[in-house]
């Protein structure tokens, strides 16, 4: 089974300030909503430490390896629960430039496994809230300092 939870948001940014905040893992805590922290490295195969902040307030824990690393284009990674197949969620944030100064974010997930089809509308009911959450968040960093450059 597999099923995928997508979100996007135009972002009046350029895809390198939103790539550099994604990356910046030492300072999630301080906007991020979702994911309140995240340790390790962005580098294909690295496993990371991710904590995230559930919509409902519970606090989940998850070490994924790191899958995909396209510099200012998209992040990706593989969280599994038990045995490969059992409960697998990738996890995509990718940054589509439409100039120099917008892009459109993109954050989704795509579960994979046999619990998929048991707990899929308890994932997108709890998860849903939180990406949009990030995707403003996120939006906001970036674009911050944008008032200041358009009064000068």
């Amino acid at each position: 089974m597999r099923k995928e939870l997508y979100t996007e948001i135009g972002i009046e940014a350029d895809a390198e300030k939103v790539w550099s905040i994604l990356l910046d893992f030492a300072h999630y805590g301080e906007w991020n909503p979702l994911i309140r922290r995240v340790e390790g490295t962005a580098e294909v195969g690295a496993w990371l430490r991710v904590e995230i902040d559930m919509p409902d307030g519970r606090r989940l824990r998850i070490q994924p390896t790191v899958v995909t690393v396209r510099p200012r284009r998209e992040l990706g990674w593989i969280a599994r629960l038990g045995v490969p197949g059992f409960l697998d969620g990738e996890h995509i944030f990718q940054i589509e430039a439409l100039s120099d100064t917008r892009v459109t974010f993109i954050h989704r997930e795509i579960f994979t496994g046999v619990l998929v089809l048991f707990l899929w509308p308890l994932l997108k009911r709890r998860l849903q809230v939180g990406f949009e959450a990030m995707n403003s968040a996120l939006r906001g960093r970036a674009e911050a300092g944008n008032e200041q450059l358009a009064e000068q």
